[in-house]
């Protein structure tokens, strides 16, 4: 028996109709009863397919060819959209993805017996060169001959042969091929594995990861290629503490919530913030808007981060009260505060999915509450919510299915659903953002 596994053959292509989309974005066809998920198709088009991937209930396929198209469908504007995994909906226009996504997250809702009492209107900005986080992988592929800098496949753990991105902001995504150029000729062309890009309104980061230490003849090269294109590089050798400047004094970058420059949250490359700055400003005003906050409210931020909503929070009431597990982000949202000369604010490292009872925040009693959890939720905190009294609960999810399941605790808990609405923070991608508000019913909107 050979010691290699053969490669399995792939099925003949075939013809299918789309009957419909799933949640993920994909076309919904049926071959012999069979579900299959067709990445690049649309609602009521006549594609030929490609099954990449057979389960015992459903298939994964790709669209090798569009015979009848829909009125909805683009031309993708990126040459990697085929095989990029950064992206999943470049082939439909913006505001039909928009409408896709507020569908889709209504649907959840309805199935849950959820209703809103009030839909929002989605928040929009720019659908291309949005993104100004991401990391990037690095790979020299000898039989190529050149350095790949992108994302990686769809469904793969290789780097995607790609030259632009459209999606990241066009000072990086534009400059691939110059990256890849550049990190051709460095002596550790190989032992470069990623770059991280950060950037704000003022300056571009990119924080190369290097996994040997890098020869005065790579530095010099790299200080050149910054100078050129006017970005700061980092050097990473190992864990995040070990990031540094190549050159001395690369201005700190800044995080503006609520725009302008009336409160500036420093932050570092490797931090967790919002990808898309634009839709970023518009949510925070959004989130001010629904709390309705009166200047005598106690406000519970749970999941605050470096403080993107405590901060805007805290110049409109008595004062706000952020949790967040990771002390460092709460060490510089705490500087962040003082910074601005705001000194109603105080902060609690906590793990929110197991929550104190016998921590003093727990104990108190606070008018509103801002939730912003990470893609699993909030499960603990939205069985604990009732208990600290809030007039009002807003919520801000990045995972539909985890805002279904804590908007029903939540309202089993004695609130309504009064407000929803999708934000649209990365588009081109099938990823839906969404802000709900709950209003007590045992104290009214007050």
């Amino acid at each position: 028996m050979s010691k290699h596994r053969r490669r399995r053959k792939l099925p003949e292509p075939r013809q299918v109709t789309i009957e419909s989309m799933s949640h993920e974005g994909r076309g919904i066809a049926h071959v012999n009863g069979k579900t299959v998920f067709v990445f690049g198709a649309l609602q009521g088009e006549t594609v030929r397919i490609q099954v990449l991937k057979s389960n015992r209930n459903f298939d994964q396929a790709t669209t090798i060819e569009v015979i009848e198209p829909s009125p909805q469908r683009v031309s993708p504007r990126c040459e990697a959209f085929q095989v990029c995994g950064g992206c999943s909906l470049q082939h439909l226009d913006n505001d039909d993805q928009v409408a896709m996504k507020q569908q889709t997250l209504l649907e959840m809702m309805s199935h849950a017996g959820l209703v809103p009492e009030q839909i929002l209107p989605p928040l929009r900005a720019d659908a291309w060169g949005y993104r100004r986080k991401a990391r990037l992988g690095v790979k020299y592929v000898d039989k190529k001959g050149r350095v790949l800098v992108g994302f990686r496949e769809r469904n793969t753990p290789f780097i995607a042969d790609m030259r632009c991105c459209e999606v990241l902001l066009p000072e990086v995504g534009h400059e691939l091929e110059a990256l890849s150029d550049l990190i051709g000729r460095l002596e550790a062309r190989a032992q470069i594995p990623q770059i991280e890009v950060a950037a704000d309104a003022k300056q571009v980061q990119l924080v190369f990861r290097h996994l040997q230490p890098l020869s005065e003849h790579d530095r010099a090269l790299l200080l050149e290629f910054a100078e050129a294109h006017n970005f700061h590089i980092m050097l990473q050798s190992g864990g995040p503490d070990s990031v540094q400047a190549l050159s001395p004094g690369p201005p700190e970058l800044y995080l503006q919530p609520a725009g302008g420059d009336d409160i500036r949250i420093a932050f570092n490359a490797l931090d967790f913030v919002q990808v898309n700055s634009q839709i970023n400003q518009q949510m925070v005003a959004q989130a001010l808007e629904l709390l309705d906050l009166q200047s005598g409210d106690r406000v519970l931020d749970l999941f605050c981060g470096l403080g993107n909503f405590t901060l805007p929070m805290a110049q409109r009431c008595q004062r706000v009260t952020g949790v967040e597990v990771d002390q460092p982000m709460l060490t510089r949202a705490r500087a962040s505060a003082l910074a601005n000369n705001i000194d109603n604010t105080d902060y609690f490292c906590a793990d929110l999915d197991q929550p104190g009872p016998g921590d003093d925040w727990m104990r108190q009693r606070y008018d509103r509450i801002l939730l912003d959890p990470p893609r699993s939720g909030a499960l603990e905190m939205a069985q604990l919510i009732g208990a600290f009294g809030a007039a009002r609960i807003l919520y801000v999810s990045c995972q539909p299915s985890s805002l279904v399941r804590d908007a029903a605790i939540i309202c089993a808990r004695g609130y309504r659903m009064s407000q929803l609405g999708i934000m649209d923070m990365f588009p081109q991608t099938a990823h839906v953002e969404a802000m709900a508000v709950f209003e007590n019913q045992s104290r009214g909107s007050t």
